[in-house]
């Protein structure tokens, strides 16, 4: 199938040139940023406000690596007092990079949990090579995840940490959870999916249709570009027009610039997912629901969500429609904690990390929540 697309727009008038249908998200993407930048220069917009938005940058949070293994690094952030004895350990999803924790000063994650006086240890997961391709969960999970979890508690003398998973990281963070409780002290979920039943969105109807096999055998590793297609997909006419004509109602709004080019950014430089570790997530997980229904093996340990005992809160985004929170909150009903929350923010899949409204009423009460359940530091 073919379709014709606009490729430029000189003078006023575009050109068209002729691509495979398999590509015409992409291209349609690239033509609205196009589309963007021409819009700046006819709307008069200085020339700072382009250089903004091809130089933002992310990850301003001076960090230190203290770990490394294959391809991943394990990143220690330090507050300027610590108030905590346990470290707060960050399990971020193997799609995008962990950035988006540390968008900017003001809306960073990362920031607000070092204010608190919070550790931070965050796992880079960096990019598989074509020889990673047959990484699978037990290997993210059950080795690297406990050897960085391992190294955090020796680098902190800490016996145990506050386990936090953002989105898929979420549900691998679950996993661990289930399989080390000795090194989880508690356990925070933020917009993660465990339960596929009907119940998880747009992102459960498209794995539904598609070969997850068909996939990695074609191409071995998941390619990053085709990741964050499917995800502009699920809501097209806001990734490739609505936002755009936000940016040209905001020309004139450093700010906006700035945090609209950094969220650019962070969506089109994903990072490929090993075909193993893919095709167990969503064959095992968004196809077969073996998470809920018991039958999730990691390796050969068996994922028993029972045996999660530890004090648990989940936050979902109450707009969110890759994860919908009827994808998230069952779990606290299958777990074996006692001590156990579910907090549901106004906000979608992203902004419960980086709207400003998440960071001045949500963020202080996670801390808080976590400061309350604290252990005591090791010494030696």
């Amino acid at each position: 199938m073919e379709r014709w697309l606009p490729a430029s727009v000189a003078a006023g008038t575009a050109t068209v040139r002729t691509v495979d249908g398999m590509t015409a998200p992409a291209d349609a993407h690239t033509y609205a940023l196009g589309v963007a930048a021409e819009a700046i220069e006819r709307a008069g917009a200085a020339p700072e406000q382009v250089a903004r938005l091809l130089s933002a940058e992310m990850g301003h949070t001076d960090s230190q690596v203290v770990y490394r293994e294959n391809k991943l690094e394990l990143r220690r952030y330090e507050p300027d007092e610590r108030c905590h004895a346990t470290p707060v350990f960050v399990v971020y999803a193997l799609v995008n990079r962990p950035d988006i924790l540390d968008l900017q000063p003001d809306r960073s994650v990362v920031q607000r949990l070092l204010e608190a006086g919070f550790v931070v240890y965050l796992i880079d997961w960096g990019e598989p090579s074509r020889l990673d391709q047959s990484l699978t969960m037990a290997d993210y999970v059950g080795r690297y995840t406990d050897n960085c979890v391992a190294a955090a508690c020796a680098d902190a003398r800490a016996e145990d940490v506050h386990l936090m998973g953002y989105c898929m990281g979420g549900t691998m963070s679950v996993m661990y959870a289930a399989t080390r409780p000795e090194r989880v002290r508690t356990l925070t979920l933020l917009t993660t999916p465990v339960v596929f039943d009907g119940t998880g969105g747009v992102l459960e109807l498209w794995a539904t249709y598609l070969d997850p096999d068909t996939v990695v055998e074609t191409l071995g590793n998941v390619p990053a570009e085709l990741l964050a297609v499917t995800f502009a997909m699920m809501d097209p006419v806001e990734n490739f027009l609505g936002k755009y004509v936000r940016l040209y109602e905001n020309l004139e709004n450093d700010a906006f610039v700035e945090n609209f080019a950094r969220m650019e950014r962070w969506v089109w430089d994903g990072v490929d997912v090993a075909g193993a570790a893919y095709r167990e997530f969503v064959g095992d997980l968004y196809r077969n629901n073996a998470l809920v229904e018991g039958t999730y093996r990691l390796g050969e340990e068996r994922v028993d969500l029972s045996a999660i005992d530890v004090p648990l809160q989940q936050v979902v985004g109450e707009y969110d429609h890759i994860v919908p929170p009827e994808s998230s909150t069952p779990l606290n009903d299958a777990v074996g904690s006692t001590d156990e929350r579910v907090v549901e923010f106004p906000a979608g899949h992203v902004g419960i990390s980086v709207s400003s409204r998440a960071h001045e009423e949500l963020w202080p009460d996670v801390c808080e929540w976590l400061g309350a359940r604290d252990g005591e530091r090791v010494d030696g």
